[in-house]
């Protein structure tokens, strides 16, 4: 390439400094070269070279694991600036021992005041100086720990890590200010106009009544008070130790990684002692399916100049698989089939126009506010779940029209239709890890289950093997479940959940009849 660009300069700009700037545009308006076309090589210029990766070795994960259990994983990513965290095999799922909601407390307290750290105003400024912010967030199955700064201060943010994470003070003044700050986010949840983390929850509390997955991920309004510093410790003491805990880096070197998490993460005594764990809580997820039910008056829920219009709202799931398994690619390729989302949603065949639930539902009931297909899976399970919303007068015929979808979902696949899909999730795969912080989470939750890790090419060749059998056989296998249902808002005309099952387990997805004397 740069003998070309050599070339280029000695032939073409040469001239036109001696000759003037006639000479130039004669060159660049194709003069000459008139007889070539611009899509062939020009002749006489050496063949371009151009940079190429040498191997996919330099892409691929690298995982090492320290004396006492704890995992250590990287992925080299050019750049200033590096995501750390510690991930930890811990979260609501866990909590069947314990009080619900510690979870939903060890997220709020993330960050705050450790052994080294006086307060939460010291961990900033000492993260201000190498430009760099951290985050906490608590899902059902891990709590993750993560910070983005400058790659020169790798020491000082695992150090940061490993005192937040296993030496935190938990004072009375902090666990006060988190009670009134999960008062606060209880009560702004019940007030959002968006019922999607409530339905969630709903959904997961009916497809998996009392157990793992199916607990309670916000802390309960009457546990606030309950969960103090002692019931914590116990907690972390039977889940925060270095067995179920992966540091993951995006950007930095593996060795410069493993050099730090020796020096700070092992032989480190936490705040909590260092007792062995007694009750780790290895349930496997029990699939119970059933219905959660929640009478709200939705008609003021977002007042102003242009209102919300009351709406009542629908989730309808059922068991899929673990992201452990095969079958966990042909559910991904039918979450992008069934796509949907918002009847106001802007955009063109990128924002999935072309999905099911916009062709078949939305473009077709114009009274449905809303058809979105979700898919959550965990280690040992996973939901497949369309949320739909509408007026309260038209329930049962939305619930109809979405049954009807689950039904067809086992018929024909025209090949168009699963190549967009297809096509649909590898562009949404490789667009979310261009994002450092998303390749990290990625990284981090693939070898905490798993201790390796697939790279996005070998994710993107299982995509291209589905095919329209296999979407077939997953959605046969699925129809076979109980169904999980969530409901809000005004359900007066809600069928019951027999109806519901019913219409699932026929062949057209049609609700039962019902005849009445009066109207």
């Amino acid at each position: 390439m740069a003998a070309a660009m050599a070339w280029l300069r000695g032939r073409a700009w040469g001239p036109a400094r001696r000759c003037g700037l006639s000479a130039g545009r004669s060159y660049s308006g194709g003069g000459a070269y008139p007889s070539v076309s611009l899509t062939c090589p020009l002749p006489g210029v050496p063949k371009a070279v151009f940079a190429a990766a040498e191997g996919r070795e330099r892409f691929e994960t690298r995982v090492t694991m320290l004396e006492n259990g704890l995992r250590v994983a990287s992925q080299n990513k050019f750049g200033q600036f590096c995501t750390v965290g510690l991930l930890v095999n811990s979260g609501s799922r866990h909590e069947a021992k314990y009080l619900s909601g510690i979870s939903h407390f060890l997220e709020k307290l993330a960050f705050s005041s450790t052994a080294q750290f006086g307060s939460k105003d010291e961990i900033l400024l000492t993260l201000e100086k190498h430009g760099g912010i951290c985050d906490c967030q608590a899902s059902r199955d891990t709590i993750m720990y993560a910070v983005s700064a400058e790659a020169r201060g790798l020491d000082t943010v695992v150090n940061l890590l490993a005192d937040v994470a296993l030496r935190p003070r938990l004072s009375d003044e902090e666990i006060e200010m988190t009670r009134a700050a999960i008062r606060f986010e209880l009560e702004d949840l019940n007030m959002r106009p968006d019922p999607e983390p409530l339905l969630t929850e709903m959904i997961h509390a009916a497809a998996y009544r009392d157990n793992t997955v199916g607990l309670n991920r916000f802390c309960p309004v009457e546990n606030t008070d309950k969960i103090g510093r002692d019931v914590l410790h116990s907690y972390l003491r039977n889940y925060y130790t270095p067995d179920r805990m992966v540091l993951a880096g995006v950007g930095i070197e593996h060795e410069q990684l493993v050099e730090c998490a020796r020096k700070h993460l092992l032989g480190v005594e936490p705040a909590w002692g260092s007792g062995q764990a007694r009750d780790v809580d290895r349930s496997v997820a029990q699939y119970t399916g059933g219905i959660v039910k929640v009478e709200k008056d939705m008609s003021d829920v977002s007042l102003g100049p242009t209102p919300i219009p009351e709406l009542t709202h629908i989730m309808i799931g059922l068991e899929s698989c673990s992201f452990l398994e095969e079958d966990f690619i042909p559910f991904a390729v039918l979450n992008m089939m069934m796509g949907g989302g918002g009847s106001f949603s802007a955009g063109g065949p990128g924002k999935g126009m072309f999905t099911r639930l916009y062709l078949n539902v939305l473009n077709r009931h114009h009274w449905m506010y809303n058809a979105t297909s979700y898919h959550h899976s965990y280690e040992d399970t996973g939901l497949l779940c369309i949320h739909a919303s509408a007026d309260p007068k038209q329930v049962r015929e939305m619930v109809e029209i979405i049954t009807r979808e689950f039904i067809l979902m086992a018929g024909a696949v025209g090949e168009v239709e699963l190549e967009r899909a297809k096509t649909q999730l590898k562009s949404m795969l490789m667009m979310n890890l261009e994002s450092r912080p998303v390749i990290f989470e990625d990284v981090g939750r693939q070898v905490l289950a798993t201790n390796t890790r697939k790279l996005p090419h070998e994710l993107c060749a299982l995509i291209s093997q589905v095919k329209s059998a296999d979407i077939k056989r997953v959605v046969t296998k699925m129809l076979h479940k109980k169904p999980a249902v969530a409901a809000l808002g005004d359900l007066t005309d809600l069928p019951t959940y027999e109806h519901i099952q019913a219409a699932l387990s026929s062949r057209d997805g049609r609700l039962p009849r019902v005849y009445r004397l009066f109207r």
